[in-house]
């Protein structure tokens, strides 16, 4: 993962949102720790009532945590998950510390990435979910990988899990991957679910994921411009359609891309019990 990348983040307030008057409840946040980069993005519990604040905490507090331990030297493997891990819970503590009594009125979801130039290191709590764009196959399509998503809380249930769940960090899923042949990286909350992925179980929608990493690498001469087709995009009816919650886009592409064909994808994860 060497090299130097690009990000861009967004969010949207839901058509539910925009309809009542109530402000976007995702947030994201990016960090540069040295050679490391930091991604993260939250999702606020809608029916919590502050966790509009409660998603900017979590990215403020995990960009913050996360780049001062990547920021360290950390061989891949086992020692990454542990990196992750403690810093989730460096996290948890001070978002508990700043809240207090009222914490469950500022429950969130949280997804990080950490690219490093040895590896990317991803931790989720939640159901906010992370696609990787690496190799090609024998036609030359782009490839796109989604990485582990945290266990279901049961079968039957759309519950998910935030950071002030009781036993929430044995809900997270945790993973390291070895592969330089990653050049672009997709982080969002659940609002884009229907529209990124596809399937059972779920899978990259690949036509999405390809024209919004697309247009970072080979952004217009008028950033804002982009920026507003983007949110368009991110407000429009057809994507309302397919879920009417706040919308969080953060995406980073290699500057220095260089395309591998023929590189596997190595993903070494550990998924709480």
């Amino acid at each position: 993962m060497s090299g130097r990348w690009r990000v861009h983040g967004l969010s949207v307030e839901g058509y539910r949102h925009r309809q009542s008057g109530l402000p976007c409840q995702d947030a994201w946040g990016h960090a540069d720790a040295g050679t490391a980069t930091v991604l993260a993005v939250a999702d606020g519990a809608g029916s919590r009532s502050r966790s509009d604040e409660g998603a900017r905490l979590a990215v403020d507090l995990a960009t913050d945590r996360f780049a001062r331990r990547a920021a360290r030297r950390c061989p891949p493997g086992e020692a990454v998950h542990k990196l992750l891990t403690e810093a989730f819970r460096e996290v948890c503590e001070e978002f508990l510390h700043r809240t207090g009594e009222a914490a469950d009125d500022f429950a969130t979801t949280l997804t990080v990435v950490v690219l490093t130039p040895a590896w990317l290191g991803h931790l989720s709590v939640g159901d906010g979910f992370v696609v990787l764009r690496a190799g090609r196959t024998g036609d030359g399509e782009r490839q796109f990988h989604l990485l582990p998503r945290p266990a279901a809380v049961s079968e039957y249930s759309n519950e998910t899990v935030f950071l002030t769940s009781p036993g929430a960090e044995d809900r997270l899923s945790t993973a390291c991957v070895l592969d330089e042949g990653v050049d672009g990286v997709l982080l969002s909350t659940d609002g884009l679910a229907q529209a990124a992925l596809g399937g059972r179980p779920p899978v990259p929608n690949a036509s999405f994921t390809s024209a919004v990493l697309r247009s970072l690498d080979t952004p217009g001469a008028d950033p804002e411009g982009d920026e507003d087709d983007l949110a368009a995009l991110l407000r429009s009816d057809r994507l309302t359609a397919l879920n009417a919650d706040d919308k969080t886009l953060l995406r980073a592409v290699r500057t220095d891309r260089t395309d591998r064909t023929d590189r596997p994808d190595e993903v070494d994860r550990t998924v709480g019990a």
